[in-house]
């Protein structure tokens, strides 16, 4: 009888799948899964349309992405981080950040090597870490400030670290990292030797005061980062899963040889699409980030006075939420209480955490924020169930 391979038997059904069965089994509000209920702008939308409907983008893309995809990624990253990219050789589409993340790892990483983690840590990462046959070394970020120990950080480099996933704004904890942070981040990785994968899906997703820095844009630090983005969260298109790579070529090319054996090429129309909307004016990216802001004002409003205890976050779509006010139980069960009884949904870290550090969540759960405002009033009324 067929069994599993080594490589895989660890690896479970996701929690995102128990939780989306159960908001379906009680109708629940679903603050769980980071996609949107409402749709990708009309004008991106009809630009993929425009794409199928020529008879032009049927066919297989260019392995590396379309010229002009490719070309808009590199004008993005100019536009907003001051970077050059070559969009010829230092740019690469991929099937979503996830596909991008993980050819990153199995074309910068050998077996044996050591990849540090900052946890709680977005589920994909440890596994690709382990489908590449190395190791991951974990860094927690500790509640509720959701900020890390420099000497722990110091700690974790060794001889075998080849690389660092580095996540900013960060999932799930909101945390934007500060220029101190990523200065020492950075002086680690020079003194180190060691390449950042840096996964950059929130960039444009920050509030109040807190600005998103690229590491890539530090000293000394081009040379050895490969940036990872997606269409998904800036553009409200987690379906489309059309993503990319970028950087310094010599760091693309390794990148390059593992995505063409993993996808080979990306959704060839999507392409001509993401190209226009990564050259939309300031005018979208600003109403982007007001949008969002209300969202978590209504989200925040929505957990006051329940008991539930919460750090406003600088970015993403997600707050991390401490529940040990109201519930003495772990994130797990009090995730199915939420649901069953109070008809709300909401994501129990542990998977997102080594065992080792599991405790440090052990009185958290996450909600994702990418709603209607219409439902998100109505998890307000929801949630007055607690009080």
């Amino acid at each position: 009888m067929a069994i599993s391979a080594r490589r895989v038997e660890t690896f479970g059904t996701t929690i995102f799948t128990e939780i989306n069965e159960l908001a379906t089994q009680y109708n629940a509000l679903n603050l769980g899964q980071g996609k949107p209920d409402f749709d990708t702008p009309a004008d991106i939308v009809q630009k993929a349309v425009q794409a199928l409907q020529s008879g032009k983008y049927s066919q297989y893309s260019p392995g590396p992405g379309t010229t002009s995809f490719r070309r808009a990624v590199a004008n993005h990253a100019a536009r907003f981080y001051d970077l050059d990219i070559d969009p010829a050789r230092g740019v690469l589409a991929t099937v979503g950040a996830t596909e991008g993340i993980f050819a990153a790892v199995l074309g910068l990483v050998d077996p044996g090597d050591e990849v540090i983690v900052i946890e709680p840590v977005y589920d994909s990462y440890v596994p690709n870490i382990l489908m590449a046959g190395a190791t991951p070394v974990y860094v927690p970020l500790h509640p509720p400030t959701w900020t890390f120990d420099p000497d722990e950080l110091a700690a974790a480099f060794t001889k075998k670290t080849r690389a660092l996933i580095l996540n900013s704004p960060h999932n799930p904890t909101g945390r934007v990292f500060t220029s101190t942070e990523l200065e020492l981040i950075a002086r680690l990785c020079i003194e180190h030797d060691v390449t950042v994968i840096n996964d950059e899906v929130y960039e444009h997703l920050t509030f109040g005061t807190a600005q998103y820095i690229s590491i890539a844009t530090l000293p000394g630090m081009f040379e050895r980062t490969v940036s990872v983005s997606s269409v998904g969260k800036s553009f409200n298109a987690t379906g489309w899963k059309v993503g990319w790579v970028y950087g310094h070529p010599d760091l693309i090319d390794g990148v390059r040889r593992a995505h063409q054996f993993i996808a080979f090429c990306v959704h060839h129309p999507s392409q001509k699409a993401v190209a226009y909307a990564l050259d939309l004016p300031d005018e979208y990216y600003n109403s982007f980030r007001e949008m969002y802001a209300a969202k978590l004002q209504l989200l925040l409003e929505a957990l006051d006075h329940t008991g539930l205890q919460c750090r406003i976050p600088e970015g993403t779509y997600f707050v991390m939420t401490d529940f040990s006010a109201v519930f003495k139980g772990s994130p797990i069960e009090f995730a199915r209480y939420l649901i069953s009884e109070v008809g709300v949904a909401c994501i129990p870290p542990e998977t997102f955490y080594s065992p080792q550090h599991v405790h440090m969540g052990s009185s958290y759960v996450r909600f994702a924020f990418c709603k209607s405002d219409e439902l998100l009033m109505q998890v307000k009324e929801r949630l007055t169930r607690l009080m």
